[in-house]
């Protein structure tokens, strides 16, 4: 006889549920900490946090948007513990290439990536974290105002600057050919 509660998840469902979000996790937590270590503690620590909770999961609307919250939170104590800013955020990520690419194009776009990524890192915290969640991990917007705690309208201005920020920078870039 098992000792579990009708409403709590079963490793099954925690297999099913939880695990196939734990490369969006970790890129989130990757963009905050910007150590593919670190990155790697707070998916673990989220994923027991999680696992020590699934009898209170009923009461998530949103469990995808609880684990974002908790990689956030998780994250920015991990990196106010170490007292340091991230420096390399190209770990942890796949620049896809498209078949038949001729190397100059891939090479332009391998360039322009990285300049996206070091642009993205000079940006104020909450529109970079709004930024990676939409652009990056396909947040809907109410998403990410449920992960981040903010409103929905913050979660459109920060999204907004963000971008015109990025693309400002990105275009000023190019015309002096840096």
């Amino acid at each position: 006889m098992s000792n579990r509660r009708k409403d709590e998840m079963s490793l099954e469902d925690f297999t099913h549920l939880i695990l196939p979000i734990k490369n969006k996790l970790f890129r989130f937590s990757l963009r905050i900490v910007g150590n593919v270590a670190e990155a790697e503690d707070v998916v673990q620590e989220v994923f027991i946090k999680v696992w020590k909770k699934r009898s209170d999961l009923a009461n998530y609307s949103n469990v995808e948007a609880w684990c974002m919250t908790l990689t956030k939170n998780l994250s920015i104590d991990k990196l106010r513990s170490k007292h340091r800013r991230a420096d390399s955020f190209k770990e942890g990520f796949d620049i896809p290439t498209a078949k038949g690419e001729n190397p100059y194009h891939q090479t332009a776009y391998n360039d322009t990536f990285e300049r996206v990524q070091k642009l993205l890192e000079d940006l104020p915290e909450k529109q970079r974290m709004v930024m990676q969640l939409r652009d990056i991990e396909g947040l809907a917007y109410q998403e990410i105002a449920d992960a981040l705690d903010i409103s929905l309208q913050q979660v459109k201005v920060n999204l907004f600057r963000a971008r015109q920020q990025i693309r400002k920078r990105l275009v000023n870039s190019e015309s002096y050919g840096l």
